[in-house]
């Protein structure tokens, strides 16, 4: 039985999530089509603010 492949917009939150983490610019969003692009910024935020509440170093 054949695996699906996870939804792009969730993979491209989780990318931006993950760089957020390891403290990367947001200039380094790899994605130019608009959906894909806001879906990384919206992790890359979330990882951001995780990191100034202390929850991550």
């Amino acid at each position: 039985m054949k695996r699906q492949k996870r939804d792009r917009l969730q993979r491209a939150e989780a990318l931006g999530h993950k760089a957020g983490l390891l403290g990367r610019s947001r200039d380094d969003c790899p994605y130019q089509g608009l959906n894909a692009r806001s879906s990384w910024f919206g992790g890359w935020r979330s990882a951001m603010n995780e990191r100034a509440e202390g929850l991550f170093r």
